[in-house]
């Protein structure tokens, strides 16, 4: 059996995005593209498990063509979002689920060899608790996004609203690696500072903690907090940046130590994000913006 560097597993979706002042444009989306996208181009062996319609597998073809192997979970249909930016500030959105695939079941997950595992979601409707103590139990080492938790579908409206998390500290215990961004943060700790929100989600049980914000990037690990700024000239790509940056900290930590992993995260996702779309660099792109950008 084939084995691989990285696992993500998840929702893929089409994004109608709306922004301000702009055109709305479709494009296929979620965190499982962002992020196995990054993680292929800097040359990691990387396969995606997601749940969508077998009619929509054209959408799967840009991942196959950068070498990722898709295992579909079939769905009814795919999931649709629709994101609103009202003001110049990218950071604020509305989010709505059109459409949704549905749970992803332990029974309907494919055996699978992988060093990590990372569940990457875009709301509520795709993991159990259940599912994640299973995989746990299966020997995967674990990491997810929790705005799989905290964004939240209305089943009447469809609207995303961000809400704690009753099982959160269980979910803590059962993965090595978290990720957040500032207002996800906030809604689980009460506290809108990343340090002392991390250090409060350390001791929930997960020894890993990464946070994005507007201009930069935290880490929590080993009683130590790491930082490092955004180096992007433009925000046209902002959609995905979290999970870009987490894929590429995920993929860089394997060999390599927090601080480094972090500043290589930065430098990729601020390519990323003064492009629309998953990011389209190489390695040699990301290790010069370091020397160029996140050196000091």
């Amino acid at each position: 059996m084939k084995c691989y560097d990285i696992t993500f597993v998840g929702h893929m979706c089409f994004d109608e995005i709306h922004p301000f002042k702009g055109d709305v444009h479709i494009a296929p989306g979620s965190a499982v593209l962002c992020g196995a996208m990054a993680a292929a181009r800097i040359g990691k062996k990387v396969a995606v498990i997601a749940k969508m319609s077998s009619a929509d597998m054209a959408i799967t073809e840009p991942m196959k063509q950068a070498g990722i192997d898709v295992f579909v979970i079939p769905s009814a249909q795919t999931t649709y979002m629709q994101v609103f930016h009202p003001t110049a500030d990218v950071d604020v959105r509305r989010i709505v689920q059109q459409k949704n695939a549905g749970f992803i079941a332990l029974d309907e997950m494919p055996p699978i060899k992988t060093h990590w595992m990372h569940l990457a979601g875009i709301t509520d409707q795709e993991f159990t608790l259940e599912l994640i103590e299973g995989l746990n139990r299966k020997g995967y080492r674990l990491s997810t996004d929790m705005q799989s938790f905290v964004r939240q579908v209305d089943p009447a409206t469809h609207q995303i609203s961000f809400n704690d998390v009753p099982n959160k500290k269980a979910i803590f215990k059962l993965v090595e690696r978290i990720k957040l961004d500032i207002v996800e943060a906030k809604v689980l700790t009460g506290s809108d500072n990343l340090e002392c929100s991390a250090k409060i989600m350390q001791d929930w049980g997960c020894p890993e903690i990464v946070i994005t914000k507007a201009e930069g990037v935290l880490a929590q690990a080993q009683g130590k907090t790491y930082y490092e700024r955004f180096s992007n000239s433009s925000v046209v790509g902002r959609t995905g940046r979290g999970d870009t940056v987490f894929a590429a900290y995920l993929v860089r930590r394997m060999e390599h130590s927090v601080a480094d992993s972090l500043k290589f995260a930065a430098a990729l996702v601020s390519i990323k994000m003064e492009t629309p779309g998953p990011f389209k660099g190489t390695l040699d792109d990301v290790l010069l913006r370091i020397r160029q950008k996140h050196c000091a």
